[in-house]
């Protein structure tokens, strides 16, 4: 099979798992928003940014580590048990030492009355970072329809423990009492069963990997794993910071908003808000799947590498999300119908974490510069200043904002981190990025959104008709200066 077909068949089914997943898991959220109040599901989204955190820290850049040595070495299966076994160490400590101590770290936390979260949470952590390097060598033995089924699987069961639980159950002990039901829940638990839900599908995901796990030599090549170590903890830090950029205001909010400003339902609101931006999400994933793989093939020989193809595809990004920005903002009515109403206050995050995550995607997309350069300490240093801005942000803001504040940093945070990247890239690895036709697309994209607020107390026709002109707008302007280059573009596939 030509190598170039196999990395686009392989690299579209991680892809397709990948989004299909998250798309699938987001679902959650509006199910969530009508059985949660604000402050019940302010808890999933605050405990949730922990585990993010907690993740990072216990698989500690090994699973790239592992990637780079096994690739390279004669012995593979030293590398992969070199990696497995010291995740399986640390996964195990870090789970002994909360489940003795749960009560004291909930309290830390504000959860002395449910330390049974802690738990619980503390045991799915330790799974997922145990598996990640099994999950790797799927990666690196070409076998993504196993690697796709497991992760599909995994999220199957998820959801499908959740609406046992939090629906099925109920209403069966709703009509019939004395169903054996009964010995396996209890209403008590409530937001609980969310936790309960992640732990059994990570079982799960423990049991479907039995082959891989035990397939270790069960030995660690000291020196090796010393090299190892010292590789990846850059790794850790972009991990580390990366979190911060993105978690860091959900755990923030509960210490830095007043309690008579009921901080958990803070975030709540603002948790659920946040999630309405899963299409951005999406589209940037894609685009990581699919170019990634590409550019670094097409870099890797002087022949193929093209800085002027690099900079077209910025530009086609930046209109495909610009698009997806005006679409969900100016039908912010349409959609905020899949969220419970009782949501629908954080619903003016949603613009600037859409426009956050635009800024990201383009921070991404300009971050090749330092890949193909091998100069990936740039990026630990950029993660590092975005991190130490989101932290000083929310540290002043919320307490003035609340969850607004919140949005705003992550917003300045990312767009900071675009610009760095950007100036930084064009000393090393100069790409001819019209910067002019990009500003277009943005601002424009952002003045229709703004000039949309004019008509927000309008009638419901009225004010999709308004929108609809901004839209209609918005794409003749995109055919007005590509046109051209489009039916170019379309003329050579065919020829």
């Amino acid at each position: 099979m030509n190598p170039f077909r196999k990395l686009i068949g392989d690299t579209a089914i991680y892809g397709v798992s990948s989004i299909v997943g998250r798309f699938l898991n987001w679902w959650l959220v509006p199910y969530y928003s009508v059985l949660f109040l604000p402050d019940e599901y302010g808890v999933v989204t605050n405990l949730l940014a922990y585990e993010a955190f907690l993740l990072i820290m216990l698989t500690y850049g090994m699973e790239t580590g592992y990637f780079r040595f096994a690739s390279r070495s004669d012995q593979p299966g030293k590398v992969y048990s070199t990696s497995q076994l010291p995740l399986l160490i640390t996964s195990s400590l870090f789970l002994g030492i909360i489940l003795l101590f749960a009560q004291p770290v909930a309290s830390l936390i504000g959860y002395a009355a449910h330390p049974e979260y802690i738990r619980i949470l503390a045991a799915v952590v330790a799974i997922d970072a145990f598996t990640s390097i099994p999950f790797a060598k799927l990666r690196l033995d070409n076998r993504p329809i196993k690697f796709a089924t497991i992760k599909m699987v995994n999220i199957g069961l998820n959801i499908g423990f959740n609406l046992f639980f939090l629906s099925l159950c109920p209403l069966i002990l709703h009509h019939f009492p004395d169903n054996p039901v009964k010995w396996v829940y209890s209403a008590d638990i409530g937001v609980g069963y969310v936790f309960i839900s992640y732990l059994l599908a990570s079982l799960s995901t423990l049991l479907l990997l039995y082959k891989e796990i035990f397939s270790m030599e069960w030995a660690i090549d000291k020196a090796l794993l010393k090299q190892m170590l010292n590789y990846s903890y850059p790794i850790l830090i972009i991990g580390v910071a990366g979190m911060v950029n993105q978690n860091i205001d959900k755990i923030l909010i509960p210490f830095l908003v007043p309690e008579d400003q009921n901080p958990m339902f803070q975030v709540g609101i603002y948790g659920a808000n946040y999630k309405l931006a899963v299409l951005m999400n999406m589209f940037i994933q894609a685009f990581r799947y699919a170019f990634e793989p590409f550019f670094f093939s097409r870099s890797s020989s002087s022949a193929t590498d093209d800085p002027g193809l690099y900079a077209a595809v910025m530009k086609y990004f930046v209109i495909f999300g610009m698009l997806i920005f005006l679409g969900m903002t100016l039908y912010i009515d349409i959609i905020k119908l899949i969220i419970d109403p009782g949501y629908h206050e954080g619903l003016k995050v949603v613009p600037l974490i859409l426009l956050a995550n635009l800024f990201f995607g383009i921070f991404f997309n300009l971050s090749i510069w330092y890949k193909i350069k091998d100069m990936t300490i740039y990026g630990a240093y950029i993660a590092l200043i975005g991190a130490a801005v989101t932290l000083a942000l929310n540290i002043i803001l919320i307490p003035l904002m609340g969850y607004m504040g919140s949005a705003i940093a992550v917003l300045v945070c990312f767009f900071l981190m675009m610009v760095i990247t950007y100036f930084w890239g064009q000393k090393y690895y100069y790409i001819p990025y019209n910067l002019q036709r990009l500003a277009v697309y943005i601002l424009t994209g952002v003045a229709f959104y703004g000039m949309s607020l004019i008509s927000r107390d309008f009638t419901p026709f009225m004010k999709y008709l308004i929108n609809s002109v901004w839209m209609v707008l918005y794409l003749l302007l995109i055919f007005r200066l590509e046109s051209a280059e489009i039916f170019q573009i379309l003329k050579r596939k065919k020829g």
